[in-house]
């Protein structure tokens, strides 16, 4: 199957790396329009990831997708495309030669891509995807044997983006390591009387938080303060080190403002920021972040020197904490502390929402995705097994679940705020949040917060005893029974969760 792809991949023309001037020259003849900020402001066909018509190859090609590929491979020798090539990591060892090919009509493509990476170094590239976004068919065909993607019947940079990730990832396990899902930042604070650096690595679907929390500063002032370093895929090693794999942020613009979001929002008015199915008046160019109309899913390209608080550097050279993101609206506390087989149970619980960067039909639904990782590739099982084995060799490590939903349930109950979820995550660097055992979980729960009036959240104020006692057991058999489909994974995971 490889030879079908080396030498029946003959198109019209090749356009070889024309310069980001002239693919927004050709972007702008595309529909694309400059918005009262100067920044290009795109509108596509397919406004979310195409998750469902995803298929994964591993081994030998079905005769239907043998037949598929022929079809475009005979389809693009009629068509010219546009090559970039592009560095995915900086760190030694770890860069990855990327290279996107998408045809010529869809120059905003390879525009948006290749502000994703870091500049071309020369040489054969280690993964490939090709985009032919015209394809009547809706199919992303990932081949991590070959590091290939094809992807069809989709104009959405989100596609393209996650297909160099995906590869990147299952690449990272072959070599002993584990790409997660996951932001990272460092928090620097005073800790016994010395200034210290933590390193963060917070976990969450697409739309839940992550962003809003990697990229918040705490509001600490000097000489405390954040630095932040990715927001959507990170490298974890055996040692407890993260490497960074981007140089760019694509993040949710629905309802951003200079008030709530000022880091994030500075970032998305830059003239060298991409706006995508954001509400832009075409006459005007007035840029409007609370209007849908669109899609719920707008979307800004921003580069890292963009965002404050960000340098040249992208990874963390050690893990302090690490938190996952997850959206309840019942009995969960805001934060609560895990053991290293809890904090693996929690990775593969992948408890969240759906939103409307996946389906958008489903938006809002309570899910489970492993790792909060829709991008694994191979055993999930085997993750989870890393993720402990990392954790065990690394007891210093501490694990959290930060709660963005609500307590007391979706209407009557209390709202975790941003600035509830930062104070948490500033007091946890602190190392100044008192905790108690809860027995039913096994998990540590918060007694003190400093800076959080904690009885606002008091579950007697929401429910009875009875009613938390049935939500408690209802959720913990969820729980099981999603575990239980994983047959290989250590039995100290699933026995941390039933105590």
């Amino acid at each position: 199957m490889q030879d079908i792809f080396t030498k029946d991949f003959q198109p019209k023309n090749i356009i070889d790396n024309p310069s980001e001037d002239k693919l927004r020259e050709w972007a702008l003849g595309q529909g694309g329009i400059i918005t009262e900020f100067g920044n290009l402001s795109v509108v596509t066909s397919v406004r979310n990831r195409i998750a469902k018509f995803t298929e994964i190859v591993m081994g030998d090609f079905k005769p239907d997708d043998i037949e598929l590929i022929r079809k475009v491979l005979e389809y693009l020798k009629t068509k010219e495309m546009i090559q970039i090539d592009r560095v995915m990591c900086h760190t030694p060892g770890f860069k990855r030669n990327c290279r996107l090919y998408v045809t010529a009509d869809y120059p905003r493509l390879p525009l948006m891509w290749g502000n994703t990476l870091f500049p071309s170094e020369g040489g054969e590239p280690d993964f490939i995807a090709i985009t032919v976004p015209e394809w009547q068919e809706k199919k992303t065909l990932v081949v991590p044997e070959l590091g290939l993607t094809l992807i069809l019947g989709s104009d959405y940079k989100g596609e393209n983006k996650k297909a160099m990730l995906r590869q990147v990832m299952y690449w990272a396990k072959q070599q002993g390591n584990l790409g997660l899902h996951a932001a990272s930042k460092i928090i620097r604070v005073h800790q016994d009387g010395e200034l210290k650096d933590f390193g963060f690595l917070l976990f969450g679907l697409s739309g839940t938080g992550k962003t809003t929390l990697s990229c918040h500063s705490h509001w600490l002032r000097y000489p405390e303060r954040v630095m932040i370093r990715q927001d959507d895929v990170v490298i974890l090693k055996a040692n407890g080190e993260a490497i960074g794999t981007e140089e760019s942020f694509y993040m949710k613009t629905e309802g951003l403002d200079a008030n709530s979001q000022p880091f994030l929002y500075a970032a998305a008015i830059s003239p060298r920021s991409i706006l995508e199915n954001v509400h832009v008046d075409s006459e005007t160019g007035k840029v409007d972040f609370f209007d849908t109309t669109l899609t719920s899913n707008g979307r800004a390209m921003v580069k890292r020197q963009d965002i404050a608080f960000t340098d040249k550097d992208i990874d963390l050279k050690k893990v302090n904490f690490i938190v996952f993101i997850n959206r309840r609206y019942d009995i969960l506390p805001p934060v609560v502390r895990l053991s290293p087989e809890w904090a693996a149970a929690a990775f593969m619980l992948g408890e969240s929402i759906e939103t409307s960067a996946g389906d958008p039909t489903q938006a809002g639904k309570q899910l489970r995705v492993v790792g909060t990782n829709p991008f694994i590739v191979g055993s999930k099982d085997e993750e989870g097994n890393i993720f402990l084995d990392i954790l065990k060799n690394n007891p210093d490590i501490q694990c959290f679940i930060l709660n963005t939903g609500r307590v007391g349930g979706t209407e009557s109950g209390r709202k975790i705020t941003v600035r509830d979820s930062v104070k948490i995550m500033e007091m946890i660097a602190r190392n100044k949040i008192v905790w108690e055992k809860d027995n039913f979980w096994g998990y540590d729960v918060p007694v003190e917060i400093p800076g959080l009036d904690l009885s606002q959240f008091n579950l007697n104020d929401y429910y009875t005893e009875e009613q938390i006692r049935e939500l408690s057991e209802d959720l913990k058999l969820e729980r099981l029974e999603w575990l239980s489909q994983f047959h290989t994974l250590n039995q100290d995971i699933i026995d941390a969760i039933k105590p």
